[in-house]
């Protein structure tokens, strides 16, 4: 049995934590990137059709394509990776895991869109929405599946057998056999003659 203080614990103690800083890290250079004014002379409409600047980057052809659809895929596409790694299991359901990252991600671009809406110079766009969520679901699919798996070998070689990690922060609990039902006989009182 592990006990609080070992290593098992711990280390998955300290993932979480360091997860958790390099997320808030993210998330404040996320904020500084996309929560700055910016001064330009003009500001262009705000686009609510979805894949509209997308066709035009893909219009605009070369490297200025990738390059602007790129950034929108990249920006919170770090997301895919920490999420999960904040919440420190091992083993765990891959869709389920999937769809929360996922729906995460969509809720801090779209919380990211509606910010920039007060902030002089920025403009709402539907693709950046569709580009940082699909960056968020495509690095949880390249990265995490792949670590788990790794995670949960490394674990079985070394404890033999299969172990899951999340099953308690203390280590696995002790079962108890069953004590049956004492006979009616026992649990009365003598009857008197």
């Amino acid at each position: 049995m592990q006990r609080e203080g070992s290593s098992g614990g711990s280390a998955a103690n300290r993932v979480r934590v360091t997860g958790g800083v390099l997320l808030v890290a993210h998330l404040a250079l996320v904020a500084w990137l996309m929560l700055r004014p910016l001064d330009v002379p003009w500001v262009r409409p705000a686009n609510l059709r979805p894949l509209a600047t997308i066709h035009h980057d893909l219009a605009l052809g070369g490297t200025a394509a990738v390059r602007r659809i790129g950034e929108g895929l990249g920006l919170l596409a770090p997301l895919g990776v920490l999420l999960p790694l904040v919440h420190g299991r091992a083993v765990a359901s891959p869709l389920a895991s999937w769809t929360r990252t996922v729906a995460a991600g969509v809720l801090v671009s779209l919380g990211v869109a509606l910010l920039q809406t007060g902030v002089p110079g920025r403009v709402v766009d539907v693709d950046t929405l569709v580009l940082n969520t699909a960056g968020v679901a495509l690095a949880h699919l390249a990265v995490v599946p792949a670590v788990r798996a790794r995670l949960r070998r490394r674990t079985e070689r070394r404890d033999g057998t299969a172990v899951r990690q999340e099953e308690s922060p203390r280590g696995r609990t002790p079962t108890i056999p069953r004590v049956g039902i004492a006979p009616w006989s026992d649990a009365l009182p003598p009857s008197s003659p």
